[in-house]
């Protein structure tokens, strides 16, 4: 299997217009490339060097470097092709990674609801322990069920090697000669526990805090919404192009190339690139860190330079 893996080429065939303008598109990816590496890293670091605004970011890091970079690769190459083994490798980080947003909404919408509902007692439940066990289970339960499908379609005979993407997502599928009943059914399995349980759990937790505020002074409903409404923003978008990325594998090619090409480098660009200003202009306490960690630089450029 090993030397099937090595030997099978795939071919992206997901871009547009590709070898006309390869340079005028390295160079827009290199740019937001470069953006999305400076603004994540800079809420990260804000967040960790102030313990109290300490939450897990770096996935964003993660598969903006993973996809972006394959990306950048990818339009200075004459041919945009990948080996298997490197394209389920890219499927099983992706959605490992991706499969983690979700649990990491849901550990925040739990993290609110004891920071609004139960403030006397937050410091008692969300200890270190607590935190460190949500850790776990956010980035281990996807990585064990991706490694499965994974594993599923690394065993599948291939009738199909150009893909209809610019990465290896769901779209792999379209390459095997038949989708096997462990894929079938595991990918049914995986999606309800990695996405819609989740969901449920997000979407019962807001209406708790969302129903308790209501009933509760205009001072308390305004933090709620300050504190709420940007990890409500992350997961309706999030959400939205999630659905996407399922059923495009069940899309052939009536779906515009075009079209087609937007919507999967939305979903490649779209979090990592606009997450940080979500969280950073949304959050009142990451925002107030940011304006000082800015001036602050300031500050001591004007006095290198004797301003």
């Amino acid at each position: 299997m090993d030397e099937v893996l090595k030997a099978t080429y795939i071919t992206l065939d997901g871009h547009v217009e590709v070898n006309k303008y390869r340079y005028v598109y390295f160079f827009i990816f290199f740019i937001l490339y470069s953006l999305i590496i400076c603004s994540n890293s800079t809420i990260v670091y804000i967040i960790w060097i102030h313990k109290n605004l300490h939450e897990p970011m770096y996935m964003y890091i993660f598969i903006a470097a993973l996809l972006l970079n394959c990306l950048l690769i990818d339009f200075l190459s004459e041919k945009q092709v990948i080996t298997y083994s490197a394209c389920l490798f890219q499927f099983f980080t992706f959605y490992t990674l991706g499969s983690s947003e979700f649990f990491l909404l849901a550990a925040k919408a739990y993290d609110r609801y004891v920071a609004i509902c139960k403030p006397l007692q937050y410091q008692t439940i969300m200890g270190k322990t607590t935190v460190s066990i949500f850790l776990a289970v956010t980035w281990r339960v996807p990585a064990c069920h991706i490694v499965v499908l994974t594993a599923g379609s690394a065993e599948a005979t291939l009738c199909n090697f150009n893909l209809k993407g610019i990465f290896c997502n769901n779209a792999v599928y379209t390459l095997q000669c038949v989708k096997s009943r462990l894929i079938t059914v595991f990918g049914v399995v995986a999606l309800i526990d990695l996405v819609i349980l989740p969901m449920l759990f997000i979407v019962f937790t807001y209406s708790n805090i969302f129903i308790l505020t209501y009933q509760s002074c205009k001072e308390v409903r305004k933090k709620a919404a300050e504190t709420c409404l940007p990890h409500l923003l992350v997961l309706f978008s999030f959400s939205c192009l999630s659905i996407y990325d399922v059923s495009i594998a069940r899309v052939e090619s009536d779906f515009p190339k075009t079209a087609r090409l937007i919507m999967t480098l939305q979903i490649v660009l779209y979090h990592p690139l606009l997450n940080p200003f979500i969280y950073g202009l949304k959050m009142k306490d990451i925002f107030k860190q940011l304006k000082r960690f800015f001036y602050h630089d300031k500050i001591i450029s004007c006095i290198n330079s004797e301003c």
